[in-house]
Formats: structure tokens, sequence, C-alpha cells
């Protein structure tokens, strides 16, 4: 297959945490080891280094597009300045994916179709194309899409049905999930996790619920904390690590009080990316009863460290466990039934082993970054032969 020459326009990327920006990374570094030239655009800041041309930890360049602007001025400069590097460049690439929403799609798509270059775009998440149907720029991007787009990407079957609703035709969607590193979120043996406890200061008898994320109001964690509160009244052992942070913290750590948690909730803060799977791989089960997700990342690299889960029974989480397979299902904001799920994983640790395998290989066999490169190496193949 030859070589692609693609330009990934994304708001945000890492240092940045996100499932996205995590994509975005993850996937330009493989392409570009496949022999493929990716080129990433993407708005600046803080995490973001002070420059405007950057080669990433991974070995991708990157364009930084704004550096000091915020707020409004930030996402119209951006926009503008999107549009002027594709018409600047438009002899350097072939393809152009928009990996999320915003001003810099309305600025971007005409530029990209005027230049006759490919055009692809992923929806970031449950819930986005209903929100772009609410504003006149959103309903114009969307207009856009449907005639020029030669494929749109969605991460579940919501989201399908959304664009379904929305009118875009069933041959322009695409299933894209996001990938995982496989080796990085890996199982621990007995030994690796007791060290790891060592450092992260987690006792060896614990029974750990670990939940990775923005503590953020849409994650459900009210109904998480006190289901645990249930779970936890019958078995002295259990722990609950929230790592993360948000806007939600302090209320959340008022609530742990107010169940009488004390140091049973430990609230890590946030944490460098390479320090995720070590907490993964110290701890037995992951929890994510959040009401909607696109495509959850945290819970595919959970699965992928091994770990069993609860998780509410919505679309994007289906497509990753199956109820008594790799994890137990519950419904949202229901706390009796997260307790109990909790009650279950904590009281047979064969069922945890059991799980935790079963979510390991589904990973490895259908999300890892090399099984989801593929899937975008056919996508782009197929672009460039209906490119206009």
């Amino acid at each position: 297959m030859s070589g692609f020459s693609i330009v990934l326009v994304s708001d945000t990327y890492p240092p940045v945490i996100g499932g996205s920006e995590m994509e975005a990374q993850r996937i330009s570094a493989e392409l570009i080891r496949r022999g493929h030239r990716v080129t990433v655009l993407t708005s600046g800041g803080a995490p973001m280094p002070p420059v405007r041309e950057w080669v990433d930890p991974e070995g991708v360049p990157v364009k930084i597009l704004t550096r000091s602007a915020r707020g409004l001025t930030k996402n119209f400069l951006f926009a503008w300045r999107v549009a002027r590097e594709l018409w600047r460049e438009r002899r350097n690439y072939q393809i152009v994916y928009f990996l999320m929403q915003g001003l810099h799609l309305a600025a971007g798509l005409p530029v990209a179709r005027a230049a006759s270059k490919a055009i692809v775009m992923k929806f970031g998440g449950s819930g986005v194309i209903s929100a772009m149907r609410r504003s006149y720029t959103g309903r114009i991007e969307l207009a856009w899409l449907r005639k020029w787009a030669a494929r749109l990407m969605v991460l579940n079957d919501g989201m399908m049905q959304e664009a379904a609703d929305y009118g875009f035709p069933a041959d322009q969607m695409l299933w894209m999930p996001n990938p995982v590193n496989t080796d990085e979120f890996c199982t621990a043996t007995p030994e690796e996790m007791a060290e790891l406890r060592r450092q992260l200061g987690v006792s060896d008898r614990a029974c750990v619920v670990i939940y990775v994320g923005r503590l953020a109001r849409e994650k459900g964690l009210p109904a998480l904390l006190r289901g645990f509160a249930i779970a936890a009244a019958d078995a002295p052992d259990a722990m609950l690590a929230l790592v993360g942070d948000g806007a939600m913290r302090a209320e959340l750590e008022g609530l742990a009080r107010q169940l009488g948690l004390g140091a049973r909730v430990r609230f890590v803060g946030r944490v460098e990316s390479r320090e995720v799977p070590k907490w993964l791989r110290a701890s037995d089960v992951f929890a994510l009863t959040s009401p909607s997700e696109g495509f959850s990342c945290a819970l595919a690299e959970a699965m992928s460290a091994g770990l069993a889960s609860v998780t509410t029974r919505i679309p994007a989480n289906e497509q990753l466990v199956e109820c008594g397979v790799e994890g137990l299902a519950v419904p949202v904001d229901d706390e009796a039934e997260i307790a109990r799920a909790l009650s279950q994983l904590f009281r047979d640790a064969a069922m945890r082993e059991r799980m935790g395998l079963a979510a390991r290989k589904r990973i490895v066999e259908n999300f890892s970054t090399a099984k989801v490169a593929d899937r975008y190496e056919e996508l782009f193949a197929e672009t460039m032969r209906a490119a206009p």
C-alpha cells in the first residue's frame, strides 16, 4: 500500500488528556510507523509546549496554531489559522481528517473542498450530532459534511442512530473505535501488583475499585460513591480510588465524608499519563457509572489491564462489556444495583480473574492500536478512491 499524506485537525492534543486526544496521537504515530505522512494541527496553551512546530514524544509532527489566546478569541483564531494552513499546504497532503467539531470545522471544510481534498470526520461522543443541530453553525457544518465528507465516523450504535435521525445515509457512516495501547496497558503478575501497591501506598489486603477520568457531573460519580458505601459496609478491605480531577471534587469529597467513608475513598487527583497504567495494574475492579459515553478509553484501558468492571447499561459500554463475561452491567444512577455488583465482585476473586482475562482478550483482539490502525488504512484507501 502506497503511503498517504494526512492532515489531522484536532482542537486539543496530548499532553491534554482525553479519549479523542489519545486517539489522535496513537493513530498518528502508528500510521507514521507504517510509512504514511501525518501532520497534526492543534490549538495551544498550557499544558502544550510554547512553540509553533513540535515533534511529540511519539514522533508525530504537530503544528500549534494558537498559544496565548483564550475563550472565543482562541476559537476564532484557531479556526482562521486552520483554514489558512489547509490552503497554504494544499500541495502537500491528500486527506483532511477532522477529529471533533468546532468553529475550525466550519472554517476548514470549505477550504478542504475548494482544494479538492478527501474529507473524513469523527464525532467525539454521544449527543454531539444532536447538539450541533441546535446551533446555526452546527447545522451548516452538518449540511457540508453530508455533501462533502467521504466518511463520517462514530463510536457506538447510539451515535449511528443520531446520524440516521439527522439524515446521514448509512453508507456514509462508519463505526471507528478508539485504540488502546495493549503493551502499555497490560496485566500485572502478583509480584508486580505487590510492588506497585507498595509504591502507591495501597494495602496488600485491599480490594481496590478504581475510576479514571474527570470528576465531572456527567460521569455519574455520586451514585458510584453511594453504591460503594453500601457494598463496603460488608467488605472491610474494600477501597475506592478516584484517579482524576475536576469541578466536582470538593462536592464528592464532602459526600464521602457524609457517607462515613473516610480513608476508604482515595482522591488521587490528576496524574501523569504514564502513571495511569500503574494504578490500573494495582487495582481489582474498574467502575464506570456515567449515563452517557462515546467510547470510553478509560474503560478499554482498564479491560486491557485485565480488570473486571462494573459499567452502566448504555450503548458505549455494552459494545465493550457483555454482562457476566467481561464485567457486570447496572442501570444508570441505580446505587443499589451498583452496590450489588460491587459486592459480588468483592466476594468472588475467581469471578474477577475470569472476567479480567476475558476483558483483556476482547481488547487485544478488537481494539489494539494495530487493529484500529488497520481500519484507518482501509478507510483512507477507500477515501482516496472516492476523492473529488
